[in-house]
């Protein structure tokens, strides 16, 4: 059995620092930073999001004069440009750090490599690589962000054995239990955007907001591209409510949303289009977007393959019936190579069902993260 290195073992504790606040960082990273020098830990920081310090800047003072001849462990190359808080190169150099370990380079244009660069040039000691792969499955969301310009899109499922979401009635409360329904009620605290279909709003009205009391409340997102959302409707009295519509939808109704504080984002075309509302939520810095349903809102991300990550809760039960509505709708697949396909899928027991867990693009990293989501 082979024992982590002391380095190993620092840039461990920054990793769990990352993931330390309860606010979500976005558009920025986790990062979590440990200062250290003969075996002791001075200092630990972690980054809380925008107009925040950074997590070097912070553990750097708490470290305070001892920093000087440590060593500082990031999970992320270190900043070397102006945002909303100074450079953390400039905070390095002035602490009299000797050496610096980072997981990942920062693949932000403003960063990506010049943050190792200036600390080399002052002749700090840098090594890139320690933890990487945990490093970059905790930063999944920031690193397709800064890759593809679109946020990192999860789709949340609850549905019978035989992928029923109501019955032939309609109805759909509850197909799973009330635990199943508190863990997947988490999974809106971790993203920034819940989205749901018009079809929901107006079956069900739902709230979809975490219910966590320290959570921020997330943007509520409803494809509707003729303006049929009720001004009543929880989503428009939630203060956080998008709706995407068509160019030709009324202006009378965008006016009265707009009036209650909604904001109406319209779509060339007579359908809401996947890939535009996506790259429009990006620009908006909303970059982690969790798709709830209904059957033709997911059927249509599965179609566009726009999907990171999947989680499906089954209920141990079965509907039937040719009339009742299937999770997942859309043109879908007319041949089996074409179907969407799981990577590293993972099962677990959550209340009287189960979750599935699965990766749908290259940028999901379940199975790698250094927090996976746990019901």
């Amino acid at each position: 059995m082979t024992h982590p290195s002391p380095s190993e073992v620092f840039m461990r504790e920054a990793l769990r620092l990352a993931h330390r606040p309860v606010s979500l960082p976005y558009p920025n990273p986790w990062v979590g930073c440990v200062v250290a020098n003969s075996g002791e830990i001075l200092g630990r920081g972690y980054h809380c999001g925008p107009g925040t310090d950074h997590a070097e800047a912070m553990a750097l003072k708490r470290a305070g004069p001892r920093a000087r001849g440590a060593t500082l462990y990031a999970t992320l190359e270190p900043c070397c440009h102006y945002g909303h808080t100074p450079p953390c190169t400039d905070a390095i150099l002035r602490a009299g750090i000797r050496q610096v370990f980072y997981a990942i380079p920062d693949p932000n244009p403003a960063v990506r490599g010049r943050g190792a660069r200036i600390l080399r040039s002052h002749g700090v000691r840098v090594r890139a690589g320690l933890c990487a792969r945990e490093a970059s499955a905790l930063n999944e969301v920031y690193l397709k962000y800064r890759a593809t310009g679109l946020p990192f899109v999860t789709a949340k499922v609850a549905a019978s054995l035989d992928g029923k979401i109501a019955t032939r009635t309609g109805q759909s409360r509850w197909i799973t239990d009330a635990r199943a329904r508190s863990a997947a009620r988490s999974l809106r605290a971790q993203n920034q955007a819940v989205l749901v279909g018009i079809r929901t709003v107006l079956a069900d009205d739902p709230h979809l907001g975490s219910r966590i009391p320290e959570a921020v409340e997330p943007w509520r997102v409803v494809l509707d591209s003729w303006l049929r959302i009720p001004v009543e409707s929880q989503v428009v009295k939630s203060g956080k409510c998008i709706v995407a519509c068509a160019r030709g939808a009324a202006e009378a109704k965008a006016r009265q949303l707009e009036r209650r504080g909604v904001k109406v984002w319209r779509f060339p075309g007579r359908k809401v289009s996947i890939l535009p509302l996506l790259r429009r939520l990006a620009r908006e810095e909303i970059i982690s977007v969790l798709v709830e349903g209904g059957s033709e809102a997911l059927g249509s991300f599965f179609d566009t393959r726009a999907l990171d990550r999947v989680y499906w809760f089954l209920a141990p039960l079965i509907i039937g019936s040719r009339k009742s509505l299937s999770a997942v709708a859309g043109r879908g697949v007319a041949d089996l190579k074409g179907a969407v396909r799981l990577r590293h899928p993972q099962m677990s027991s959550v209340g009287q069902g189960w979750l599935l867990q699965g990766n749908l693009s290259p940028w999901a990293r379940l199975g790698v993260r250094a927090w996976p989501f746990t019901p």
